[in-house]
């Protein structure tokens, strides 16, 4: 049986109930796995994000736009992320580089990019960052379809992770993921007061 938790700001589901949380945070529940966060324009998923990672060293967050980063190259924005992610992943950034088809863009800064490329290139450094809690933000969004395919294919592949989380932000779940829990914010988020139903 699921496990909910109610709070005016978002309703969470936990799909396995006798799994430890790597992090309970303002009364979510973050655990291994993919953690589904869904919800309308403007009901806070990306702040909801951002302010996770920011309380954790253990978690990180972009804007996957990469508006900092306009004079920079894909590998400059990787070695920055490399500096402060201890378990980075030099294998899983080259295999990513390749199936996202960004080798022809490496020497290129940013603002030469497409708004899709530049997703890419956040998303290969959040992916190959070995971080303990990985927050996605639309991770779908102008990307072309063989890249849509191998983004799910990657987290279809660290689903049943048993220490690392994925907390991934969209609109709707993707159904043809298995999430451990999906979180569905209603209006922004606070810091909640939750109880469990059974």
């Amino acid at each position: 049986m699921a496990l909910h938790y109610i709070h005016p700001m978002w309703h969470q589901v936990l799909n396995k109930t006798n799994t430890p949380p790597l992090l309970e945070w303002r009364g979510l529940r973050i655990l291994p796995g993919l953690n589904a966060v869904t919800g309308d324009e403007g009901s806070g998923k990306t702040r909801l994000l951002r302010e996770l990672s920011q309380s954790t060293a253990n978690a990180l967050w972009l804007d996957l736009r990469l508006p900092e980063h306009d004079e920079h190259t894909p590998e400059q924005v990787w070695t920055e992320l490399q500096a402060n992610s201890p378990r980075w992943s030099a294998e899983l950034q080259t295999d990513l580089t390749d199936a996202l088809q960004l080798q022809d863009h490496l020497g290129k800064q940013l603002f030469m990019l497409s708004t899709g490329s530049r997703r890419k290139v956040a998303l290969v450094g959040l992916l190959a960052s070995g971080v303990s809690i990985t927050c996605l933000d639309q991770p779908y969004a102008a990307l072309d379809l063989p890249s849509v395919r191998v983004i799910k294919a990657f987290l279809s592949d660290v689903a049943d992770h048993t220490s690392r989380a994925w907390v991934v932000a969209d609109y709707v779940t993707d159904e043809q993921l298995p999430w451990i829990s999906t979180t569905i914010l209603s209006n922004g988020t606070a810091a909640p007061s939750t109880h469990a139903l059974g």
